[in-house]
């Protein structure tokens, strides 16, 4: 089956046009398809790049290498039903998940070191490289569950899988943000619990969607543990920015000076895995806060922090800086160029290191203040 046959057969089992699916990819990723191009694609005469095979991967729910002609059958997504997708993905999921409860699996400490090594490629791949490896293993661990601590696994890899999607998309990264809440308190590890609550609640905090579930899920790790853990600063940070994009400026600066403490005793040394909050990790939370709130002298303390310890391996998080600097522009009254100045901050990192975050951010910024009176 060629690229362009593949491609049609996964658009028309999920019951899209052309035109739906050039929608779906221009409205995901910013880019400018069109319906011909497309045509071409699914006709063999011109075979996507990688740019925009990486995000048909992401889009269509099917792994970069079935795309690529190198079919991986540990990486098939679980999260789709096999309604929903073509024959052939469906039965090479059934065979990964029983295949996988045949040989019993990874040990516990082989899931704990995928984990790590996936806490830190996060930090530098893209959202559509590590929702693809991701499905992958939770398709493996589901046939696990019958150990408790493989729940905890399952928790923290559904977390990071839900950081895939848009977190204004709620039947996707919000449901997996839930699920992930739900799997570590079949855990029962108060670590797991309080973790995955407060991933979920910075991640939506930092894009500024949902708020409503920021503050349930934040509100819910607060009341498993008080005990500083990286998983209750997230969980205040996330429910600080909250509140920042409400407008509610006093529990904002309450809760970042509460998440000044938490960091103080609980702050990582490990610098780059998602599972971490070093020291620039914090001040990129404070970048962004502070520049919601208008404390312009606060934001640029918080960027040059950052700055001074940021490692050059994460290119990403630079940009994350840049784009702060150019909301405090958006936000002191001169729009044109605080977008001006966060698109070319966007435009300088290469198209395959942004991130759904990123975009999110730049659609904050290019917002009208009344745009910003949302509570998702």
């Amino acid at each position: 089956m060629g690229i362009g046959e593949l491609i049609r057969e996964l658009r028309t089992a999920r019951g899209w046009s052309q035109g739906r699916l050039v929608s779906e990819i221009n409205d995901a990723f910013g880019t400018s398809l069109t319906r011909d191009y497309l045509s071409r694609w699914e006709n063999g005469k011109v075979k996507p790049s990688a740019f925009y095979l990486a995000h048909l991967s992401s889009l269509l729910d099917v792994p970069l290498a079935v795309l690529e002609g190198e079919v991986n059958r540990r990486e098939f997504l679980t999260d789709v039903a096999g309604a929903a997708i073509a024959p052939a993905v469906a039965s090479d999921l059934l065979t990964v998940g029983f295949s996988a409860r045949l040989r019993g699996g990874p040990s516990v400490d082989a899931w704990e070191d995928k984990l790590a090594t996936y806490g830190t490629e996060y930090m530098s791949l893209g959202a559509a490289d590590i929702q693809r490896r991701v499905s992958g293993e939770l398709v493996l661990v589901q046939q696990q569950l019958d150990n408790a601590r493989l729940w905890s696994v399952a928790s923290r890899l559904m977390t990071l899988y839900a950081k895939t999607f848009p977190g204004s998309d709620g039947s996707k990264a919000v449901h997996w943000y839930r699920m992930a809440a739900q799997s570590a308190d079949e855990s029962g590890e108060i670590d797991a619990r309080v973790w995955v609550r407060g991933r979920a609640a910075i991640a939506l905090g930092y894009e500024g969607a949902s708020l409503g579930v920021v503050d349930v899920l934040a509100d819910q790790a607060m009341a498993i543990s008080d005990k500083p853990s990286l998983g209750l600063l997230n969980a205040v940070m996330g429910k600080a920015h909250a509140a920042a994009l409400r407008g509610d400026r006093a529990t904002a600066f309450r809760l970042t000076d509460d998440g000044r403490r938490i960091f103080d005793a609980a702050g990582s040394h490990e610098q780059t895995s998602d599972y971490a909050v070093p020291w620039w990790r914090m001040n990129v939370f404070l970048s962004l806060l502070l520049a919601r709130l208008g404390d312009e002298k606060g934001a640029v303390a918080a960027q040059e922090q950052a700055a001074k310890e940021l490692p050059a391996s994460l290119p990403r998080f630079a940009t994350h800086l840049e784009m702060h600097r150019g909301l405090m522009l958006s936000r002191s009254g001169d729009q044109t160029a605080g977008t001006a100045y966060a698109q070319s901050a966007m435009d300088a990192l290469p198209p395959e290191k942004h991130s759904l975050t990123l975009r999110m951010l730049m659609n904050e910024i290019s917002a009208t203040p009344s745009d910003l009176l949302h509570d998702g």
